[in-house]
């Protein structure tokens, strides 16, 4: 009997890596796609030693070239149970603020790249009755604050396209879970001074994913005193809020 898979798009990343060992360890044959085809063959052996019984393969993907998303997944065979994306990049915000260039890095691999690869899989689930979607996006799109507003707009049109596709999914039998991580202890965040009561592991969003897809939780956040902090910052009235440093 074939096992389920799951897609992992932007399968490089400690969250994605984390998430496929923990899937595998459930069960369930692996497609890895990303731009990092070495890192993704590493990634591939490593995961069949962990979990020999379970299938790895690995393709090429690039959340930006979006005119090449729809041939890569038409490339499915069989078509995945569940497909997650975890593409994102912080990107350098201070620059984003004067350089075409550097915005759009940030808008496009937060938002627009994501996006466009999950609607087409969106549609194939869709046609077929079936299948989980898994967006990673972030609370940083909640409330717009100094610091992240470009990358925290990027992520609040994730976080309404997640929103929308699955209320326009339900009906069709697909599931959409957004995934709010909060801080967490990854590459993309070792330059940066985390608080340690607020920060998870890849592990745990891994195991939080999974966790969601089982019980069709619809929003998650990794760590439940970020719910308790973003309900906070969000019931800030504006005109004290832009006061604010955050």
């Amino acid at each position: 009997m074939t096992q389920p898979s799951v897609l992992v798009l932007g399968a490089t990343s400690d969250m994605a890596q984390a998430f496929a060992r923990k899937m595998a360890n459930d069960g369930f044959d692996l497609v890895l796609a990303g731009r990092n085809t070495d890192e993704l063959d590493a990634i591939r052996r490593d995961l069949l030693v962990r979990s020999p019984s379970c299938s790895v393969q690995c393709l090429f993907f690039d959340a930006m070239d979006m005119e090449s998303h729809r041939e890569m997944i038409d490339r499915l065979s069989p078509l995945p149970e569940v497909a997650a994306c975890f593409v994102g990049s912080m990107g350098d915000e201070i620059a984003a603020r004067c350089d075409a260039g550097a915005l759009a890095l940030i808008l496009r691999s937060n938002f627009e790249g994501p996006a466009n690869v999950l609607g087409i899989v969106a549609k194939r689930f869709e046609d077929r009755g079936s299948g989980t979607i898994v967006g990673i996006s972030s609370v940083a799109g909640e409330r717009g604050r100094k610091t992240n507003y470009i990358y925290g707009s990027a992520k609040a049109g994730f976080t309404a396209f997640l929103s929308g596709l699955r209320n326009q999914l339900q009906s069709a039998g697909v599931h959409v879970v957004t995934v709010l991580p909060g801080f967490v202890a990854t590459k993309m965040t070792s330059h940066l001074s985390l608080p340690p009561a607020l920060t998870a592991k890849p592990e745990a969003v891994a195991s939080a994913i999974a966790k969601a897809i089982r019980k069709e939780t619809n929003v998650i956040y990794v760590k439940p005193v970020w719910f308790v902090i973003m309900t906070i910052i969000k019931a800030i009235p504006e005109s004290i809020f832009k006061k604010m440093s955050l």
